[in-house]
């Protein structure tokens, strides 16, 4: 029949730690790009001549901009892996409450 489906909870689960795993490199990923792009190093690979301070403080609005861009980014990452595991839970749950019913209506 169209439209019916099946969720596997180990495969849910799966996809959920796929996403938890992608969430925490890319969170280290962007904290070691964080201190590798802050205003000090950032003034110390430009200099502090006149003329480079209009990129300088481009460059640090960017690289700070990636970075909270970045950082929401892998919250989300975890955010959608939490939930994949709830829901994982859920029908792992519901499917043994099922299955209980059709083995003489244990609950």
């Amino acid at each position: 029949m169209p439209g019916d489906f099946y969720l596997d909870p180990q495969e849910l689960g799966k996809l959920a730690n796929a996403f938890g795993t992608r969430a925490y490199d890319l969170a280290s990923a962007v904290e070691g790009f964080r201190r590798r792009t802050g205003a000090e190093q950032v003034h110390d690979g430009f200099g502090f001549l006149t003329e480079s301070d209009e990129v300088t403080s481009a460059y640090i609005e960017l690289a700070e901009g990636m970075v909270d861009s970045l950082g929401n980014l892998a919250r989300h990452f975890d955010e959608v892996s939490q939930a994949l595991k709830d829901n994982a839970k859920n029908s792992e749950e519901s499917d043994d409450f099922l299955a209980g019913l059709f083995k003489g209506g244990k609950t």
